[in-house]
């Protein structure tokens, strides 16, 4: 079963919480008493949307009060668990479906069950996986049209008889990663002619998507590029890809520290994001080439976070 929303089951400390936050503001200013402790070493992949999450987790710490620490592009999941898992870091805007696989866990198409596993696969290392947000974001495989017209591409199964002729490019852990070639090839059967390592759904496999050096790229789901470029996401019609809700994973002794408020807030952040939302800043960030932090903090006055 889901972890509830602690909004749902402390309602007055979030509602205390709410009222906090909406008196903050984007500089961090608090007028009640600042929470004491260690600063919150506050993480993220090294791609917009985690950077955007992370600061909008980070944004939100500080308007009440919270002392923050910022370690963002800190690089890809075989750098960032063992940095939380040793101290080094200490809360990172995490996906549920890709974690628990990490993780060796099972992850399926059903949020809860997946955010269970990853949860339990995580307890014994000292991490705790708050409350998930319905905002997600899934590894997209995708073509130019030109591409998708040529060999009346539709699907990842359409690829199974061209594979063989092209080229996909990705991230360079992607040979070693279950929803990247792993799970193309155990899934659907798909050998590709080459992989080239590239960045983690970036600039570069944008570029070289557009430059007709890859003729298949890894980019996300909620990549605002994908439209802006009228490229096809080839759906996954044999079911790779799990549920991959956003959620907050942070150490347990920080939870531990700062109690039900800091766990009453940052639930409250993840209840309020969407995947519309992510969309629409990847595509400020990526396409508009604007300052994940500023996008972050338009979001958070936006939802009435901040004044």
């Amino acid at each position: 079963m889901r972890k509830p929303f602690r909004a749902r089951a402390v309602g007055a400390i979030l509602g205390l919480a709410l009222v906090a936050t909406a008196c903050g503001s984007g500089d961090g200013a608090d007028e009640g008493t600042p929470p004491e402790g260690d600063p919150i070493r506050v993480a993220s992949f090294n791609f917009n949307e985690s950077v955007i999450v992370a600061e909008i987790y980070a944004q939100g710490l500080e308007a009440n009060g919270y002392p923050v620490e910022r370690q963002l592009n800190l690089g890809n999941r075989e750098v960032v668990k063992p940095a939380l898992e040793e101290g080094e870091i200490d809360l990172i805007p995490e996906y549920t479906g890709t974690v628990a696989g990490f993780l060796g866990a099972e992850a399926s198409a059903d949020s809860d069950a997946t955010w269970e596993a990853a949860s339990a696969a995580w307890e014994d290392m000292g991490i705790t996986l708050l409350a998930y947000s319905p905002a997600q974001d899934k590894n997209a495989y995708v073509v130019t049209g030109e591409t998708a017209e040529e060999f009346s591409l539709t699907t990842v199964s359409d690829l199974q008889s061209v594979a063989g002729e092209m080229i996909f490019g990705g991230p360079p852990e992607c040979p070693e990663r279950p929803l990247c070639l792993q799970g193309l090839q155990d899934v659907y059967g798909l050998e590709f002619a080459e992989f080239v390592p590239l960045d983690v759904g970036g600039p570069i496999t944008v570029a070289a998507l557009e430059g007709g050096e890859i003729d298949v790229g890894l980019l996300f789901t909620t990549s605002g590029v994908i439209a802006a470029n009228e490229w096809v996401s080839l759906e996954d019609d044999m079911g790779l890809n799990p549920a991959e809700n956003i959620v907050p994973a942070i150490r347990t002794e920080v939870v531990e520290a700062y109690g039900d408020d800091l766990v009453a807030l940052l639930d409250s952040y993840s209840e309020a994001l969407t995947t519309e939302d992510l969309t629409a800043m990847n595509a400020r960030a990526d396409l508009d080439q604007e300052d994940p932090a500023l996008i972050a903090e338009e979001w958070l006055t936006t939802n009435g976070f901040f004044e």
